[in-house]
């Protein structure tokens, strides 16, 4: 027996120092124990036995007994006792009761110790990564210290005290070293349970570290009286933040700077040197385009919001400045606004805007079968499409200088008519490519639509009801238009498609719209299922 007790001692001991050590309840520790000893009995009495353990967290005292059913015929000895064996047992047993047999105690041999030891650690194991993760779950988004652990194939491993962190190569500064033993600073991008226990992931790179870094050092950040609205980095070489201040009399700018540019100063040294241009938000999009091509001055903004596209102009000295190196600038300010930022000069704007009069004129011209005085002043005028001209109320049409109510009328007759025959000519081409009659008859669908659809291939109610709404009205993404200032003389690049869009994605449909197309396509389908429910029961009544 002292051997026994020796090992229940032995146990305890482990189970106070586990909990301690692990900050975890000494109920999980002891519960663990209880399974072991179980595990150790099985292989004693027959695994093939339902045994219980109850270990005393105190003392240690153990008790192990047996559950066995009350049956009349007795088919697994194991699990089962007849009436009278059990009222022997227990003189209320009936038939169906569930009784205890009480079992000897197992001396825990070395085996059995050791056995027990491992199933306890592992039960330790999955107690403290559980606990790891409910601590972590909810604190994505802070920042926290840590040691550096080590480095693994560039990814460095930080001891967070109670868990540990990784900072992936990609979420790190560029040209940072991290060194075994010092402390770093990371953001808490995200946190995931895992098999082998919470995964931490952690960031320097993300633009939210260097917003809650601000929040730090600013007192009026921290307070909610200076809100930073947006921010866009290029980690370790320069970023841009966007802030507003709901106190009129607080600068925002000049309270992230701080005096002398100490608070501003504590952020670039955590982030290795990063330059940060602070620049005032504003609602108005022109306006915070200007600000955040700053040190840049920009001449004027076109802001084309259905392709979220903007159009910078920008004098010729300044065009190198806009971009910036490697076009960091210009991309930091577009991450900044969330748009696309075209650069281009004052001769470059100016070529593009005589170039567009010039198609557009010559396109009334042939249209409308006008002479080109008409044309050109149609356009200066603002009309860009036939469509303008035909459908625009007549009264503002006639007030332009020049234009009386019956030069207005022939015009909007002469584009209708203009309108008729490229839906014509449209018609002839989608029935030329295989495009069915039926997909004519959908609501928002023009004849030029359907000549595109035919090109991609989707020619009938099917190959359209195939598609989802993304697949159909998504617009398409095209690279940023940039120059390389350190390149000698500015070359455009040219365009490069990165995501092909939706394939009528160039039509400014909307998600409605969209939606409202897919489902007319899909309603031959359900009008199908009656019929077929109907031949299907005439089928069975047969």
């Amino acid at each position: 027996m002292s051997a026994i007790s020796a090992n229940r001692a032995e146990l305890i001991a482990i189970a106070n120092s586990v909990a301690t050590e692990k900050m975890i309840d000494k109920s999980i520790v002891i519960e663990a124990m209880e399974e072991a000893i179980q595990k150790s009995a099985r292989n004693r009495y027959g695994a093939e036995n339902d045994i219980r353990a109850k270990l005393d967290p105190r003392t240690g005292d153990l008790r192990l007994w047996r559950v066995v059913e009350v049956v009349e015929e007795v088919e697994d000895y194991f699990k089962q006792v007849d009436l009278k064996a059990a009222q022997k047992l227990d003189a209320n047993a009936k038939l169906g009761d569930f009784i205890v047999d009480p079992l000897p105690p197992v001396d825990l041999g070395r085996i059995d110790a050791q056995s027990a030891k491992q199933v306890i650690f592992q039960k330790v194991r999955d107690a403290e990564r559980e606990r790891q993760y409910e601590e972590f779950k909810d604190r994505a988004g802070e920042i926290v210290v840590g040691t550096v652990k080590s480095v693994e194939f560039g990814h460095v491993i930080v001891n967070l005290g109670r868990a540990e962190g990784v900072i992936r190569r990609d979420q790190q500064i560029p040209r940072e070293v991290a060194r075994t033993g010092e402390r770093v600073r990371a953001y808490i991008s995200k946190v995931e349970r895992n098999n082998r226990g919470p995964q931490i992931f952690l960031s320097r790179a993300h633009p939210e570290f260097m917003k809650k870094l601000f929040a730090q050092e600013v007192p009026e950040i921290y307070d909610g009286v200076i809100t930073i609205m947006a921010a866009a980095r290029d980690p370790g070489s320069r970023a841009k933040i966007g802030v507003i201040s709901r106190d009129s009399s607080i600068d925002p700018v000049g309270a992230c700077v701080g005096m002398k540019g100490s608070r501003v100063q504590a952020v670039v040294q955590e982030l290795q040197g990063e330059k940060i241009d602070i620049i005032p938000w504003s609602e108005d999009t022109a306006t915070f385009v200007v600000n955040a091509l700053q040190p840049a001055t920009v001449s004027r903004v076109v802001i084309d919001e259905e392709e979220s596209r903007i159009e910078v102009v920008v004098p010729d000295d300044q065009l190198s400045l806009a971009i910036g190196r490697r076009g960091q600038n210009v991309r930091l300010a577009s991450q900044l606004t969330g748009s696309q930022i075209d650069i281009m000069t004052e001769a470059e704007s100016s070529e593009k805007r005589q170039k567009e009069f010039a198609e557009r004129s010559k396109m009334f011209e042939e249209e409308l079968d006008v002479d080109e005085t008409l044309s050109q002043l149609l356009v200066a005028e603002g009309f860009s499409e036939l469509e303008e001209v035909a459908y625009i109320d007549l009264a503002e049409l006639a007030t332009i200088e020049g234009f009386d109510e019956e030069l207005g009328e022939e015009l909007q007759s002469r584009a209708q008519e203009a309108l008729d025959r490229r839906e014509e000519a449209n018609r002839e081409k989608r029935r030329a490519l295989g495009v069915e009659d039926a997909l004519a008859e959908i609501p928002h669908l023009t004849e030029a639509m359907l000549v595109v659809l035919g090109k991609a291939g989707i020619k009938t109610l099917d190959d359209l009801a195939d598609l989802a709404t993304d697949e159909l009205i998504s617009k398409k993404r095209t690279e940023q238009r940039r120059r390389n200032a350190d390149a000698g003389p500015p070359q455009r690049r040219p365009q490069r498609e990165e995501d092909k869009g939706g394939v009528l994605g160039e039509y400014g449909l909307s998600e409605e719209q969209g939606n409202e197309i897919i489902m007319a396509a899909r309603a031959h389908w359900f009008e199908d299922e009656p019929a077929t429910e109907e031949a299907a029961d005439a089928d069975s009544s047969q």
